[in-house]
């Protein structure tokens, strides 16, 4: 695995090392030990999840409250996405900043989403599933969101308007200067 820093340095790109050969492909998806010594602290994921979309669909932007706060390790087992990650922590030099990348069946590259970000994605392709750890568990009290058309942010979702599709939960999230409870 080849680890490096996004813009916002908290956010982790992972690409793996994959061997090929005439039988397929094999590659290291998750390894706790070079992860935990890569962002220099212990990591517990403690739940996974599994998102199947199609092309449009627009998950987020969300995040959890702590205690709840969760760091997030993102994959796509098929299709593509563009994963976003926004810095909601108020003392970060990067507050209102977001990274955008990427994730797809052939790249196979991850995003490690540190507790204190608001994450959100849509698909590119037909189809996408998507796989990711957690390190705290779902807590729907505690959740949250921010709109995902956000003019401050302003972020390039790469698909048209009238292509994406909602959940009525995420039609309804505040923009980013007008959500309250974010982290310190």
């Amino acid at each position: 695995m080849i680890f490096s820093r996004s813009k916002i340095s908290d956010v982790i790109i992972i690409k793996p090392q994959i061997i090929l050969d005439e039988r397929g492909y094999f590659f290291e998806c998750f390894k706790k030990k070079s992860l935990d010594e890569f962002i220099g602290e212990q990591i517990n994921f403690v739940q996974e999840n599994e998102s199947f979309s199609s092309k449009g669909v627009l998950r987020g932007l969300h995040y959890q409250l702590d205690p709840f706060g969760q760091s997030k390790l993102v994959r796509v087992v098929q299709g593509s996405i563009l994963d976003i990650a926004v810095d909601i922590r108020k003392s970060s030099p990067t507050f209102g900043e977001y990274i955008s990348k990427e994730l797809n069946d052939v790249n196979k590259t991850q995003l490690f989403i540190p507790k204190g970000f608001a994450h959100g994605f849509v698909v590119l392709s037909e189809n996408a599933l998507i796989s990711y750890k957690v390190d705290n568990y779902y807590s729907p009290i505690h959740e949250r969101g921010i709109a995902y058309n956000d003019s401050e942010l302003n972020i390039d979702w790469r698909i048209s308007k009238k292509n994406i599709l909602l959940s009525q939960k995420d039609k309804t999230y505040p923009q980013l200067s007008n959500a309250n409870n974010l982290f310190a």
